[in-house]
C-alpha cells in the first residue's frame, strides 16, 4: 500500500463554486496509485467542498441561491460578526456541507459519475486563497 499527499491553493473571487476536479485528478496521477481512495480536504471554516453537477452551470446558480435563502446574512440574532455580516453565515454554510470528500479510485481514475465534479464552495464575499489537501492511498 502506498500513500501520497499534496496541497494546492485555489484563489476565489468571492462567493460561489470553483471546480477543482482537474487539480485533484493531477494529484492522483502524480501519486501513481491505480486502486484505492483519494481524500480531498479544505483547511478552512468559511469554505467547503461538494461533489456536484458539473455539466450545466444553472445547477450551481440554483445551489448558490438556495444557500443565500437558507442562511441569509441579514439574520439579526448572529453574535459572531467580527469579520462582517457574512462571517457567521459562512461558518454555518460550511457546517451544512463538508470539509472533505472521499472518492474511490479504480484503474487510476476517480470513480466520479458522468456529471459529477469536485467543487470548492466559497462562502465569503471577499476573494480568498484557499488551501486544499489531497491524500491518495492505495496500490
Amino acid at each position: 500500500m502506498s500513500a501520497y499527499t499534496t496541497t494546492f491553493t485555489v484563489p476565489t473571487k468571492g462567493k460561489g463554486t470553483y471546480e477543482i476536479t482537474d487539480p485533484v485528478h493531477a494529484a492522483l496521477v502524480k501519486s501513481g496509485i491505480k486502486t484505492g481512495t483519494v481524500t480531498v480536504f479544505i483547511q478552512h471554516t468559511s469554505a467547503s467542498l461538494v461533489i456536484y453537477e458539473n455539466a450545466d452551470p444553472s445547477a450551481r446558480v440554483d445551489l448558490h441561491a438556495f444557500f443565500e435563502r437558507l442562511v441569509p446574512e441579514s439574520t439579526p440574532y448572529f453574535v459572531h460578526t467580527d469579520e462582517g455580516p457574512d462571517d457567521m453565515p459562512s461558518h454555518l454554510r460550511m457546517v451544512l456541507t463538508r470539509t472533505s470528500e472521499v472518492i474511490p479510485v479504480a484503474g487510476g481514475r476517480m470513480a466520479l459519475g458522468t456529471w459529477q465534479g469536485i467543487f470548492l464552495f466559497e462562502h465569503r464575499r471577499a476573494p480568498h486563497s484557499r488551501s486544499v489537501v489531497v491524500s491518495v492511498v492505495g496500490d
